[in-house]
C-alpha cells in the first residue's frame, strides 16, 4: 500500500506514490514528503529573495535620496515610519480579518499577496523617476515650488504607496508561512529565511549601495523586475491546503449588524485575554528598540564622514557573520523555544547599545559598533521570527497578530516623529539614538520575561495550548 500526496485540487503533487513508513510532514490538510517539502521551501525562499532585495535596497536608497534633497530628520521619520504605520492601522485589522475568513481556489493568503504585487512594482518604478518628475514640476510651477521640494513630493507620494502595499503583504505573508510550513520545522525555515535575507543584503550593500546616488534609476528598475517576477512565481507555485469553515457570521443584510459582529469578534480575540496583551507588549517593544539605530545609523555614518561604499561593506561583513549563525540559531529556536532565545539576544543587544553610546565616536569605532549591532540585530530577528507561529492560535493567527500590529502602529506613529524632532533639536547628535534604544530594550526585556512566565503557566514548550485555540 502507498499514500498518495495531493494538492488542494486533489491532484498528485509528487510523481510517485509514497511507501508507508517514509517520513511525512503535515500542516493542516497539507502532507509533504521530503521532496515536496524541499520544493515548497525552495519556492518560498526564492520569493523571499525577491522580497528581501526589495527591502534591502529600496529603503536605504530612499534614505540617501531624501538627504540628497535636504529632507529633515522629522520628515524622514514621518514618511518612513508614521505614515505607513497609520495606513496599516486603518487597514490592517480589516485585511487580516478578511484573510482569516476567506476561502477560495487559491487559498486564504495568496490572493491578497498576489493583489499587492503590481502596486509594489509600480511604486518602485515611480520612485525611480521621481527626480525627473520633480524637476519637470518645478519647471512648470516655477518659484511656487522649490526644486528640492518638488522632488521630495514625488518621492514621498510613491514611498507611501510602496510602504502601504508592502505593509499589506507583510501582514499576510506571516500567515502564509504559518499555513504551509510544518510547525516542527518553523524555526529552521526562518533560519533559512534569514540566510536568504542576509545574502540579499550582502549583494546589495557590497556591490550596489555605493552606486545608488549615481545609478539610481537602473537599480530601482532592476529591483522592480526582480520583485515582480520572483514574488509572482512564489504565489503561483506554493499551494495552500483546505481550511475549516470560518466562524458563522450573522445572516442579516444589515451592514451595521455585520460590522458590529466582525468588530466584536476581532476585539474579543485580540484584546480579551491578558496573555495576548503581554505578547503584544513583548513583540512591540523589543523590535522598537532596534528602530533608532536602523533609522539613523546611515546618517550618523555620514556625519562621521564615512563613505557610503565603506558603510555598505561594513554591513556586508556583518551579514556574512550572520549567515553563519542563521540556521544554527533557527535550530536552537526549535529546540529551546524562540521566546527564550529572544530574551537572550535582546539582552546582548542592549549591551551593544550601551557600548555604542559610550565609544562609537569616530568612523573607525562606529564601523565596529555598526557590525556588532547588525550581527546582534540579525540574531534577534532570526530567533524571534517564529515567535508568533509558536504562540498564537492557528485558526486566528492573522487576526490576533493584526491586533498587536494596531497597537504597534499607534506607538510607532508617535515614536518616530518624536525621535526625529529630538535629533533635529540636538543638532543631529545621532549618538543619542543608542541611549534611546537601550531604554526601550530594557522595557522590552521586562515584557518578554513576564510573557515567558505566563507561557510556562500555559504548559511551556512541551504542553503549551494557546488561548482561543479552537479546533
Amino acid at each position: 500500500m502507498a499514500d498518495l500526496i495531493t494538492d488542494r485540487d486533489g491532484q498528485p503533487c509528487c510523481a510517485t506514490a509514497v511507501p508507508r513508513g517514509r517520513r511525512l510532514w503535515t500542516v493542516g490538510t497539507l502532507t509533504y514528503t521530503a521532496a515536496a517539502l524541499a520544493a515548497v521551501f525552495g519556492w518560498m525562499l526564492w520569493g523571499d529573495f525577491a522580497w528581501q532585495m526589495r527591502d534591502r535596497s529600496i529603503l536605504p536608497a530612499m534614505q540617501l535620496m531624501f538627504k540628497k534633497y535636504d529632507a529633515s530628520d522629522m520628515l524622514v521619520a514621518l514618511l518612513f515610519s508614521s505614515v505607513p504605520l497609520t495606513l496599516g492601522l486603518l487597514t490592517g485589522p480589516f485585511i487580516c480579518y478578511l484573510s482569516d475568513r476567506h476561502r477560495g481556489r487559491w487559498g486564504r493568503r495568496i490572493p491578497f499577496l498576489l493583489f499587492t504585487t503590481p502596486f509594489i512594482v509600480a511604486a518602485i518604478v515611480g520612485l525611480a523617476f521621481s527626480p525627473q518628475m520633480g524637476a519637470l514640476a518645478h519647471r512648470w510651477l516655477g518659484a511656487a515650488v522649490g526644486a528640492n521640494a518638488a522632488v521630495l513630493c514625488f518621492l514621498g507620494l510613491f514611498l507611501v504607496i510602496f510602504e502601504f502595499a508592502c505593509g499589506v503583504a507583510n501582514m499576510i505573508f506571516g500567515g502564509l508561512v504559518n499555513d504551509v510550513v510544518p510547525q516542527a520545522l518553523i524555526g529552521r525555515f526562518f533560519g533559512l529565511f534569514r540566510v536568504v535575507s542576509l545574502l540579499a543584503g550582502i549583494v546589495f550593500n557590497y556591490w550596489v549601495f555605493g552606486k545608488v546616488e549615481t545609478h539610481f534609476i537602473w537599480i530601482f528598475l532592476g529591483v522592480a523586475v526582480l520583485y515582480g517576477v520572483g514574488f509572482t512565481m512564489l504565489c503561483l507555485k506554493v499551494k495552500e491546503g483546505d481550511y475549516p469553515p470560518p466562524p458563522p457570521a450573522p445572516t442579516e443584510k444589515d451592514l451595521g449588524k455585520r460590522f458590529l459582529f466582525a468588530a466584536k469578534s476581532y476585539l474579543k480575540a485580540g484584546y480579551g485575554h491578558s496573555y495576548y496583551l503581554w505578547f503584544f507588549a513583548a513583540t512591540i517593544l523589543a523590535p522598537l528598540a532596534l528602530v533608532p539605530a536602523n533609522l539613523y545609523n546611515l546618517y550618523y555614518a555620514k556625519s562621521l564622514h564615512m563613505s557610503m561604499d565603506l558603510y555598505g561593506k561594513y554591513l556586508s561583513y556583518s551579514f556574512m557573520v550572520s549567515i553563519c549563525l542563521s540556521y544554527p540559531l533557527g535550530a536552537l529556536a526549535d529546540r529551546f523555544h524562540p521566546l527564550r532565545m529572544t530574551i537572550v539576544t535582546l539582552a546582548l543587544y542592549m549591551c551593544v547599545m550601551l557600548a555604542s553610546a559610550l565609544y562609537a565616536v569616530d568612523a573607525q569605532s562606529f564601523g565596529l559598533a555598526l557590525m556588532a549591532q547588525s550581527v546582534l540585530a540579525g540574531c534577534f530577528y532570526t530567533v524571534s521570527l517564529s515567535l508568533s507561529q509558536k504562540l498564537l492560535p492557528w485558526n486566528r493567527f492573522a487576526q490576533i497578530g493584526s491586533a498587536g500590529g494596531t497597537i504597534g502602529c499607534l506607538i510607532g506613529i508617535g515614536f518616530a516623529p518624536a525621535l526625529g524632532v529630538f535629533l533635529d533639536q540636538t543638532h543631529h547628535t545621532y549618538r543619542y539614538i543608542y541611549y534611546v534604544g537601550l531604554v526601550i530594550g530594557a522595557l522590552g526585556l521586562l515584557a518578554n520575561l513576564v510573557l515567558h512566565h505566563k507561557f510556562v503557566a500555559l504548559g511551556g514548550p512541551r504542553n503549551y495550548v494557546a488561548p482561543y485555540n479552537d479546533p
